[in-house]
């Protein structure tokens, strides 16, 4: 076999695929069409995977008012423009006949696409086709031939082959204009995509974790591929992962031996045929040794080797790991890890392990079921305590051993082409302190991702007493000191906490590199805290750019139950490394804090046309963190409703607020927010009467509620006119449709 065919499909035997029921269409995407892809010179940021687009004619449903969905496994973009579709089948599907050909082309010739060629690949041959040409492929080879067809390939659709107008190719817009780290856009919030990717959800619990598809975006955003990316307070691994699947180096430390454990054996390279026979061996013992009766639980429980008893919070429902555990579950699980223990293969070992620790989540007397869903987690993740269930969860411990497997090997499979024998070398899963990176040379980091703990909210020590127990995991008395955390079982002061926290930001100064970012997520309720995250990187050097409202998720429940009175929201605040920092220019305590509130809130709504409450609140902090009055704020208005409710408007089914009817805004926001704002209210008001505003009309409508000082011209209302409605007959106006060039608030 060739060697381009050796280094993109490690020694795959071809003539195996089309016998073997198991090597389906995702096969045929992860191990043969994403290393082509890889080698044509896409990345992960322009290949689209399977995005969601609604058929242009076709719709179903009673009425016909339902568009069909189409979704392409790949599209390739090249700058800003869609460039081709690929399409995966499994290998028993031919890549030629009318019905394939057609989907993928469909795919191609979708208005949102307007691609110029389409493909098809089984995983044993690969057609491309011209979508003005769909009769015959232009390209057509089996894909064991890789050799003597990849330079036609790329002579075709790799990214440099790709040009518009006067010779100008797509991607040198992007190219050509280098990327400068001094300047890089702060992001606008994601939405949240957590259980799309198979490498984190469902592999393990843990008591905290980003969204992966928010750490990745962040990655791509203030790094660039080959950069080392640090994440001191790494937790189950996400931006570590997320920076190795995106082309980077990347660094995990965390304090908790767990942490470390689950990180370490997730990313592990193994081969998933030997994990998979292991898994098979061990199944089959297990269930021929499994008790049956409570004499067999009593002599499993002589003959195995038992977790250790250790101490557990004091606000546990038990006082040692044991108890949290029937004699039938201990029998149980010590049968199952000291079978996973006799396997000779480290790696393999240790993702059997894994799924063994994933599996102690449910297999506990603090399993709490979920009703509505049938799910359910233990009381350490939900309750953050051991809390012993009403109800416990009674599943057999090989079906839960088998869906944990099962996962862990999904996640292998995803990660195999990212981080593998050959990349391993490039993520360091490190257990420590983010107090001490002494093994960081200075300024050798390029990004900084990083998720600390938020005070007293999650001892992570003490609650992983269940999981250290099973694992053979110390916790030593060095690692309780330099826990930043407060409260605990070491009542850990607040001073402590800040200290700690203060030493780790000092740490991620030294190593980063100059020009470079750190992105530091932060969720705590008290305003100190925000304070001392500012002023600490502040007085190390850092300049701080600017703080992101970033959901993680759904809304707390402490949240949903106190809407009004719990002022606090996770952030995202950026700083950067420079050599001549400028410091936030903070508000003169001396003002009427009221007018900052009232303010705040007025320019909220007039930006967002309307604000729901988590944008007030989001906005209330932020600037309370930027200009240092956070803490009168939490003082003065622990409960925002009666500012709120007495001073705006709020509409039921938008569940957003609103300037009042027929009133003015009360502070000095800017003049084209006051005339868009006023603009959209109205003319929406006259879409509902089905009618079109005259621009005579208009200027007399919101005229008197503008004069808040200064009077702005009619020629300023018209060029905001412009930008948010489309002019019909005469001098009418309506505001723009959506696909029509809908507009963008200022």
């Amino acid at each position: 076999m060739s060697n381009i065919s050796d280094r993109l499909f490690n020694g795959l035997d071809f003539k195996a695929i089309g016998n073997n029921p198991d090597f389906k269409e995702d096969s045929v995407r992860e191990r043969i069409i994403l290393p082509i892809l890889m080698e044509l010179g896409y990345s992960q940021d322009n290949i689209i995977r399977s995005k969601t687009l609604q058929h242009p004619f076709l719709k179903v449903g009673s009425g016909k008012k339902i568009p069909i969905k189409l979704i392409p496994d790949y599209l390739l973009k090249v700058g800003d423009c869609y460039a081709w579709v690929l399409d995966a089948k499994a290998p028993n599907q031919s890549v030629a006949s009318d019905d394939n050909v057609g989907q993928a082309y469909s795919y191609a010739m979708h208005p949102e696409i307007n691609a110029s060629y389409f493909a098809l690949c089984n995983g044993l041959e690969f057609a491309l086709y011209r979508t003005s040409r769909v009769q015959t492929p232009i390209l057509f080879f089996n894909v064991e031939e890789i050799d003597r067809n990849i330079e036609a390939l790329k002579a075709l659709v790799a990214p440099s082959s790709f040009k518009t107008g006067k010779e100008i190719a797509y991607f040198i817009g992007l190219e050509s204009k280098e990327f400068d780290y001094k300047t890089r856009p702060l992001l606008q919030e994601i939405p949240v995509k957590k259980q799309m990717a198979k490498r984190h959800f469902g592999v393990h619990g843990y008591f905290t974790r980003q969204s992966w598809n928010i750490v990745a975006e962040y990655i791509k955003n203030f790094s660039k591929p080959g950069d080392l990316v640090l994440d001191p307070f790494g937790g189950s691994g996400v931006t570590a992962i997320e920076a190795m699947m995106n082309g980077r180096k990347a660094i995990n430390i965390d304090l908790n031996p767990l942490a470390v454990f689950i990180v370490q054996a997730l990313v592990a390279p193994v081969n998933r045929t030997e994990l998979y026979e292991a898994y098979e061996a061990i199944k089959k013992e297990y269930l021929k040794k499994a008790p049956k009766n409570d004499d067999d639980v009593a002599k499993a429980l002589k003959t195995y080797k038992l977790p250790k008893k250790l101490s557990l919070p004091r606000n546990s429902d038990v006082e040692t790991t044991d108890r949290l555990f029937s004699d039938k579950q201990t029998a149980e699980l010590s049968l199952l890890k000291s079978i996973i223990k006799k396997h000779k293969n480290i790696g393999v070992k240790n993702a059997l392990m894994l799924a063994f620790s994933s599996s102690l989540n449910k297999h506990n007397l603090t399993f709490h079921y979920t009703k509505s869903s049938g799910g359910g987690d233990s009381g350490a993740f939900r309750y953050y305590r051991y809390r012993i269930a009403p109800n416990p969860g009674n599943m057999p411990l090989m079906n839960i051993f088998e869906t944990k497997y099962k996962k862990i090997s999904a996640a292998k499979k995803e990660m195999e082409y990212f981080i593998n024998d050959k990349t391993i070398k490039d993520i360091k899963i490190i257990k420590g302190s983010a107090t001490n990176l002494d093994f960081l040379p200075n300024e050798s980091v390029d990004y900084i991702y990083t998720d600390p703990p938020y005070g007293n909210k999650i001892p992570y020590l003490d609650l992983s007493a269940m999981w250290n127990a099973w694992l053979d995991l110390d916790v030593s008395e060095e690692d309780y000191q330099l826990e930043a955390i407060e409260g605990g079982e070491h009542n850990k002061t607040k001073d402590e906490y800040n200290d700690l926290i203060s030493q780790s930001i000092s740490e991620m100064y030294r190593v980063l590199k100059f020009d470079r970012w750190l992105s530091f997520v932060f969720a705590h309720k008290d305003p100190e805290f925000w304070h001392l995250i500012i002023n600490t990187a502040e007085s190390c050097g850092f300049e701080y750019i600017g703080a992101v409202p970033q959901k993680n998720g759904q809304t707390s429940f402490k949240k949903r139950q106190n809407p009004f009175t719990v002022l606090s929201g996770q952030l995202i605040i950026n700083f950067r490394k420079t050599r001549n920092p400028r410091a936030i220019m903070r508000a003169n305590l001396g003002m009427n804090i009221d007018a900052i509130v009232t303010q705040t809130i007025e320019g909220v709504i007039a930006k967002n046309n309307g604000a729901t409450l988590e944008q007030i609140n989001d906005e209330l902090i932020i600037k309370g963190l930027e200009l240092g009055f956070l803490d009168l704020l939490k003082k003065q208005y622990v409960d925002l409703t009666p500012v709120l409710s007495d001073r705006f408007d709020y509409d039921e089914s938008a569940q957003k607020f609103l300037i009042k009817k027929n009133v003015k805004f009360m502070t000095n926001i800017d003049v084209r927010l006051r005339i868009q704002y006023y603009l959209i209210s109205f003319l929406r008001r006259m879409e509902r009467e089905n009618k079109d505003a005259h621009f005579d009309d208009i200027v007399l409508e919101i005229m008197p509620l503008l004069k808040n000082g200064i009077t702005p011209e009619e020629q300023t209302i018209l060029s905001v006119l412009e930008s948010i409605a489309d002019r019909t007959e005469g001098d009418l106006w309506r505001l723009k449709r959506k696909g029509q060039g809908s507009f963008d608030l200022i």
